[in-house]
Formats: structure tokens, C-alpha cells, sequence
């Protein structure tokens, strides 16, 4: 399994450093050609306008679209910005470059600034031990979903409700930062994910 890391900006070697502790080939992406070969895609953290402008800059906006059409795609916190359709009121694209290709619309910065950064314990079902371990969440800076629209399902929310992660096909999308922590099941999640659709299996066979 091959996996890149989408490198223009923001977090991108905390991901890498996870992938490889788990013994996975990972890869820096800043060209369309760091493209070929890769089994799936994680779109960092970082700032989504900044992440939009230099993926448009390297012609990278049409590539990755074609990626995830076909292939799997996590976008974290900034990286879920720049998956959404839809931006607070406005439409993917409008005020920055976006892939605009999960059926999910997101506030930018809702939990505030980044000194209102925070961490939450979250149940996350469909992770390992989901239900019984929780998910040690990082938010900086985050963004949370508005809405989660057609066949893309929330997985993960705040206690107060807020929805903080969604899956859509083989599309993955979080608020927060698993790579800033020592838990790494949202990345083998997203593996499985991979694995599932090399295989051709269905993303709702995943196992929790």
C-alpha cells in the first residue's frame, strides 16, 4: 500500500510519521505526477485558503479531483474544508479554490481562534474500541460540519452534539487532528478503507 500526503502546506509530516509507524509507504504530493501509483490521499491540516491557492498554482485541482473519484481521500481539518461542496452559506469555490467533492457543507473556524484550541474524548463506533476507548481529539483553529448531505453519513460528534467527522464512499473527512496524537485508529481506518476499495468491497463493510 502506497498512501501521499498532500504537501503545499500544514501538517503533512505528523501524517506521514503516523503512516510509516504503521509500517506504510508514504509519500509527499506537490505535482500531479506524485499522484500515480498512490492507493489513497490525506489532505492535511493547515489553512484551507493558502492549501486551495497552491494546489491551483501547481495545476493540482483538476488531478486530485480525478483522484477521488476513483481512489480514497481524508481530508483533516483544513483538508475537510477543501473536500466540501459547500462553504457556511456559500457554494464550493466561491471565495477559494476547493475540490468541492464530499456532499458536505462546514463552518470554517468554528470553535474560534487558535488560542480556543482544545482537545475532546470522543466515541467513534467505527474505529477499533470506538464505542469502549475513546478518540483523543485535537481542534485548532477547526472547522465543524454544517450538514452532511445524500449518502454521506456523520461518524463522530462532540458531546453537545456538533459533528466533527463524516464518511462518504471512500471519502473520509475530520475536523480534527489524529495525526497530533499517539492513537493512530482513525489511520488505520482510513487503510482499511483503502484496503477495502482495492478489493472492491463496499466502504460500509468496514469493521468497527
Amino acid at each position: 500500500m502506497k498512501i501521499g500526503v498532500l504537501a503545499l502546506q500544514g501538517a503533512f509530516i505528523e501524517h506521514i510519521n503516523m503512516l510509516q509507524s504503521l509500517g506504510v509507504e508514504a509519500v509527499e504530493v506537490r505535482l500531479p505526477a506524485d499522484l500515480e501509483g498512490l492507493d489513497g490521499l490525506i489532505i492535511p491540516g493547515g489553512e484551507s485558503t493558502t492549501i486551495g491557492k497552491l494546489a491551483t498554482r501547481f495545476g493540482l485541482i483538476e488531478p486530485l479531483r480525478h483522484f477521488a473519484a476513483e481512489k480514497p481521500v481524508w481530508g483533516t481539518c483544513a483538508g475537510m474544508i477543501f473536500m466540501a461542496k459547500e462553504i457556511g452559506n456559500g457554494s464550493a469555490g466561491r471565495d477559494q479554490p476547493l475540490l468541492g467533492v464530499m456532499d458536505v457543507a462546514v463552518e470554517r473556524n468554528a470553535f474560534g481562534r487558535q488560542v480556543d484550541s482544545f482537545e475532546a474524548e470522543l466515541a467513534v463506533p467505527v474505529i477499533q474500541n470506538g464505542e469502549t476507548r475513546p478518540f483523543p481529539a485535537v481542534f485548532i483553529r477547526a472547522p465543524r460540519l454544517v450538514a452532511a448531505n445524500g449518502d454521506a453519513e456523520v461518524i463522530a460528534r462532540l458531546p453537545d452534539g456538533t459533528a466533527v467527522a463524516a464518511r462518504q464512499g471512500h471519502w473520509l473527512v475530520t475536523s480534527f487532528h489524529p495525526e497530533l496524537t499517539n492513537d493512530s485508529r482513525f489511520h488505520q481506518y482510513f487503510l482499511q478503507l483503502v484496503e477495502n476499495r482495492k478489493q472492491g468491497t463496499g466502504y460500509r463493510e468496514l469493521a468497527g
